[in-house]
């Protein structure tokens, strides 16, 4: 099968090629046309010219007798021999001798008798036969009355022979140009196909090392569509190692966060098997492993039902400020656990707004819940919830906490992205609680950011949703 740079190559030689012979055989025939109204034009106009210098011959003798000169003067010989010569009348009058044989006069008198043919095929006296050629009518400008006719007869077997000599020479320059030009092509069409493959070929190249797992980049080398899908593959490539790496932390952490409440739930089965615990107090923390065991494949699930593009909404008319309130109540026990204050500032005047209130309960506990573990005892977490200019509701949920690195903040929405702050601080968690709550916050139409001034320094999430979605 022939490659895309042969493909490349053989279209723009055929364009070349079919355009040069398009070229070439159109601008023949035209010449040859134009060659052919020439011919009859130089008949038409020779005999008017002729039968002027004729007529002003004829009244200036009285008569035919200086015929001879006048058509020696424009130049036409007798016999068929080339006769060029230049003359001067006293008065200043020019004729340029510049006919050749190809040319045939014959002069007609009004009687229908030949009065000169210079060609000496018609003697004179003769009666004229059917001339071809042009005719003109000599006159007498001294009474104004016609004295005969003239006839001008182009040899055309002569002028078409050189005329297709002519041709054929321009038909050569042009297959010369032709040729030049065709090969020309052919190495414009070799550089052209070679820079547009390339590209493809490396692209081809790197998408097989790709799925051998070697990330490589292609260079960029222009900013042509070439060039941006060169980056735009990078970009893919950077994404694709992002999420393989956040596939291989998720694999770590869902491990590890299915390994601890499994482990609680084998011990507290040991320990009621042998005796060693009551079993109010196994089933109490079974049934909390079992919880947390909930939790995450209920994140997981949360995570395929929006990849899958499947997040329903069920909006109903709710009130703001009881939906801040709940998060509140809700989650006060867990923060008092913790020593960390949990405040909340809202306007109970804040409108009420078409929302799912399940999802966004479980979108503001997801951050929510990150602040409470990210908040040390004795810090303060603040709920506000407000307008901006009468048509945008804003809630934030701000912290003291560990803070967020500002390398950590581009990818704080990823999926299964956790930093190595909360790693390390044992905060538990599969990283899905974020990019869950973005999903909830879009499709209500609002959008969601993260600010932090650095670790030790808080964050601030800042959800914004327009009342007129």
């Amino acid at each position: 099968m022939m490659s895309l740079r042969w493909r490349i190559m053989a279209s723009t030689v055929l364009v070349v090629v079919l355009t040069v012979l398009t070229s070439v055989g159109v601008g023949y025939y035209a010449t040859q046309a134009r060659l052919g109204v020439f011919v009859d034009r130089i008949g038409g106009d020779e005999a008017v010219q002729l039968a002027r210098n004729l007529s002003r011959e004829y009244t200036a003798a009285g008569g035919w007798g200086t015929l001879d000169r006048a058509l020696s003067r424009a130049g036409y010989s007798y016999g068929g021999a080339l006769e060029r010569e230049r003359s001067e009348e006293s008065e200043g009058e020019h004729f340029e001798l510049s006919h050749q044989d190809p040319v045939r006069v014959v002069i007609v008198g009004v009687d229908g008798r030949v009065v000169e043919d210079n060609f000496s095929e018609l003697l004179p006296g003769a009666a004229a036969p059917d001339l071809g050629g042009h005719s003109e009518t000599v006159l007498d400008l001294a009474s104004n009355e016609p004295v005969g006719h003239v006839y001008v007869d182009v040899n055309r077997e002569l002028l078409s022979t050189e005329s297709h000599g002519l041709l054929n020479t321009l038909l050569y320059i042009t297959a010369v140009g032709g040729t030049l030009t065709v090969g020309v092509a052919i190495l414009l069409a070799f550089w052209l196909s070679k820079r547009i493959t390339s590209p493809v070929t490396a692209l081809t190249e790197a998408t097989q090392a790709i799925t051998q797992g070697d990330a490589t980049r292609l260079p960029v080398t222009s900013s042509d569509e070439l060039g941006k899908m060169s980056a735009a593959f990078n970009r893919m490539t950077s994404a694709l190692e992002t999420q393989r790496e956040l596939r291989m932390r998720l694999i770590n952490d869902v491990s590890h966060e299915l390994n601890t409440p499994l482990s609680v739930i084998k011990l507290e089965a040991k320990g009621l098997r042998d005796g060693l615990q009551t079993p109010e107090s196994a089933s109490d923390h079974i049934i909390q492993e079992v919880d947390r065991l909930s939790g995450i494949v209920t994140d997981l699930d949360w995570l395929a039902e929006t990849d899958q593009g499947e997040l329903r909404l069920t909006l109903e008319a709710s009130s703001v400020h009881e939906l801040l309130t709940a998060e509140v109540n809700r989650w006060q026990p867990q923060s008092q656990a913790r020593q960390v204050e949990l405040s909340l500032a809202a306007s109970a005047d804040l409108p009420d707004m078409d929302l799912d209130r399940m999802r966004m309960s479980q979108a503001l506990g997801n951050v929510v819940s990150n602040a409470i573990h990210c908040t040390e005892a004795g810090g303060n977490i603040a709920i506000r919830g407000e307008m901006e200019d009468g048509e945008e509701l804003v809630i934030s949920v701000a912290d003291d906490g560990i803070g967020i690195d500002a390398a950590d903040l581009p990818h704080i929405f990823d999926r299964f992205y956790r930093t190595d702050q909360s790693r390390k601080r044992g905060i538990g968690g599969t990283g899905l609680g974020l990019a869950i709550t973005r999903a909830i916050v879009e499709a209500h139409g609002g959008t969601i950011a993260v600010a932090s001034d650095g670790p030790r320094q808080g964050v601030t999430v800042s959800i914004r949703i327009s009342l007129n979605v």
